[in-house]
């Protein structure tokens, strides 16, 4: 027969055992909700003066490292709801801005047209036709422009700098009877890393 205090280790060691399985439990719930959460979306999301436009995840889509050329094409991406009972007017341009900054670029014309055959730095890049960037959305619905969605996307053409990794495009919203506003669209973040340059010829061979 064990005595008291053999009894009493044996319920405080297994009282220490069932709070270290709850806490192991624990944890493993929240590395799961965790590992189901979507990756954030690196785009603006905004809305204009009064909220009957909402704006979500504008940006300018990653190309590579050294991002569109001064004087080039960009397209862009963005999703625009309506959040009024009745059709609504919607503009978007660029203007150049007032206070000079590196960071911010600007267009000549925003407009919706075709994809430029080329979009890197490395080439001259084509400039497409475009219509103006001038839509009307439905009552309650949407407008969405997805460069890589279908045969027409929202360009920015004649672009006052280099926009790559860290810079924005400035860009103007008019919404029909409202005050115009404007927007920065940020440059993308990659998904996955930029792929690392070729070494140097016998960098790592032994002198």
């Amino acid at each position: 027969m064990r005595s008291l205090g053999t009894r009493r280790v044996a319920l405080a060691a297994g009282a220490a055992m069932a709070a270290v399985i709850a806490l192991s439990g624990c944890s493993a719930g929240q590395v799961a909700e965790t590992a189901i959460l979507e990756s954030p979306i690196s785009g603006l999301n905004t809305q204009s003066p009064g909220g009957a436009l909402l704006i979500r995840n504008l940006q300018v889509p990653y190309n590579n490292p050294t991002g569109y050329p001064a004087n080039g094409t960009a397209p862009l991406q963005v999703s625009l709801f309506n959040q009024t009972e009745q059709p609504l007017t919607v503009t978007i341009t660029s203007k150049p801005q007032t206070n000079v900054v590196p960071e911010v670029v600007s267009a000549m014309q925003v407009g919706v047209g075709a994809p430029p055959s080329s979009s890197g730095a490395s080439a001259a890049p084509s400039t497409p036709a475009l219509q103006p960037a001038k839509f009307t959305i439905p009552a309650l619905g949407s407008q969405v422009f997805n460069p890589e969605g279908g045969p027409t996307t929202l360009l920015a053409q004649g672009l006052s700098n280099a926009l790559k990794p860290g810079y924005s495009l400035a860009l103007t919203f008019q919404v029909e009877n409202g005050p115009a506003f404007e927007a920065m669209a940020p440059f993308a973040i990659p998904t996955s890393p930029a792929s690392r340059a070729p070494g140097i010829e016998g960098e790592n061979t032994e002198q």
